[in-house]
């Protein structure tokens, strides 16, 4: 097995430039591709999850150019993909799995989409249970309510549609963006509380920048016109990634010195942007600009543990949330991580793993179906214990942060290609 060891690093300082967000760029390729109009998107992450999305839209005929670093041009169709054959694979991108099965199924045409086996696991039967009110037709090629998926010719009947809110946002962000191509009006009810609510906001605000206004009626009602359709903005920039910046201001947070973010601020669209509340409860020192963030540590001398355990609710940072499952290991008290059910259905389960490799440092850890509870060791953290990292990026980077504490060595450190490609190399430039 590859293996990463991190060195006791007793500093963290510096400025980091971030990638564009992973939630953006996908969105933006879907919405370009979909459009009127030729699009050039600039700061677009180059990561495995964006390269499936874009390999895919390749496949459907469309014209993904690659301009420069981050910088591609793409083609729109005007609403309808030219391949009306196709078999793709998603690899363990949500954010093209999800939303191409949305579109797709209004395509009238016959495709297959699978990925990896953790992407089997994926539970995805809420978003095709949805897409079959309006006619869809779609089989599941192996386990009930799973990928891999069989999408069919189908004739498409406008109707109200109802979706279950409670297990994945990017079930209701794929019928968002699809459902502007059938050109009637349309109604999404959704039942219960729909969790990750930042990300469909996300989506309803990149709808925008391609000419298509959502209403929204509290977070239970939306309504899309039946008289719009998808037009380029001609240029559009991805903000930097939210979630990958919880990493670095949690280091700037629990090692003292003042770390930087470049990239995204105080101005930016996405949920993630409120891990800075959670890292300020915790005591954390927090400055923001309009596409900036610093990060320091609580003004305390002479305590080896300086942050406070907060009891914290973390529906709108589902992500980063990860984050702040480590940095308690570095505060006083318990944490209680709340509202974080969807961690069972992400690229792995995220609060099995978690509990797992947290107790291997030496914390207390507590879970449920929508909780996690650490308590960090009396004494310092246990040194020199492996990190697996569930082929789960966000694991390999969130765990990175215990090397401020103790000598780390982290599982598998590639796989934070799914979203920040070069993630050890930036780390590395802001500890010491």
């Amino acid at each position: 097995m590859e293996w990463l060891d991190l060195p006791l690093a007793r500093c963290a300082a510096g400025t980091v430039r971030l990638p564009g967000s992973k939630s953006i760029s996908n969105r933006i390729l879907l919405l370009s591709a979909l459009a009127e109009g030729t699009t050039t998107a600039s700061n677009l992450l180059e990561s495995d999850d964006t390269e499936r999305m874009m390999d895919s839209l390749k496949a459907l005929g469309v014209a993904v150019t690659r301009i420069d670093e981050g910088r591609y041009q793409i083609t729109g169709c005007g609403g309808t993909f030219p391949v009306k054959e196709a078999d793709l694979f998603l690899g363990n991108a949500g954010t093209a799995f999800r939303p191409l099965t949305a579109v797709l199924s209004l395509m009238r045409g016959h495709y297959r989409l699978s990925g990896v086996s953790r992407m089997h696991e994926r539970p995805i039967g809420d978003l095709v249970d949805a897409l079959r009110q309006i006619g869809a037709v779609i089989t599941y090629l192996e386990q009930e309510r799973f990928p891999p998926l069989e999408i069919h010719p189908a004739v498409i009947h406008p109707a109200d549609i109802s979706i279950n809110g409670n297990i994945s946002s990017q079930f209701l962000s794929g019928l968002l963006m699809a459902l502007p191509l059938i050109n009637e009006s349309a109604t999404i009810i959704v039942n219960g509380t729909l969790i990750s609510q930042p990300y469909v906001a996300l989506t309803i605000a990149q709808m925008a920048h391609f000419g298509v206004q959502v209403e929204r009626e509290s977070w239970q009602r939306f309504v899309l016109p039946g008289d719009r359709i998808y037009r380029s903005p001609g240029e559009i920039a991805v903000e930097g990634d939210a979630s990958s910046a919880s990493y670095f201001l949690a280091a700037g947070a629990i090692a003292g010195g003042v770390v930087r973010v470049d990239g995204v601020g105080r101005d930016s669209c996405q949920g993630d942007i409120r891990f800075v509340e959670a890292l300020e409860a915790m005591g954390a020192q927090i400055r923001m600009g309009r596409d900036w963030i610093e990060s320091s540590a609580p003004a305390h001398e002479f305590n080896t543990r300086i942050l406070k355990a907060i009891d914290y609710d973390c529906n709108h940072i589902p992500d980063a949330a990860m984050t702040l499952a480590v940095a308690a290991l570095f505060a006083q008290g318990t944490t209680t991580l709340r509202n974080i059910a969807s961690w069972r259905v992400k690229e792995t389960d995220r609060i099995a793993a978690m509990s797992t490799e947290l107790r291997k440092l030496g914390a207390q850890v507590e879970s449920g179906d929508d909780f996690l509870r650490i308590t960090p060791p009396d004494g310092p953290l246990t040194a020199d214990v492996a990190i697996d990292t569930y082929d789960d990026h966000r694991m390999a980077m969130c765990f990175s942060l215990a090397s401020l504490g103790v000598p780390v060595r982290i599982h598998d450190p590639r796989c934070v290609a799914k979203t920040f490609p070069d993630y050890f190399e930036k780390f590395a430039t802001i500890t010491r």
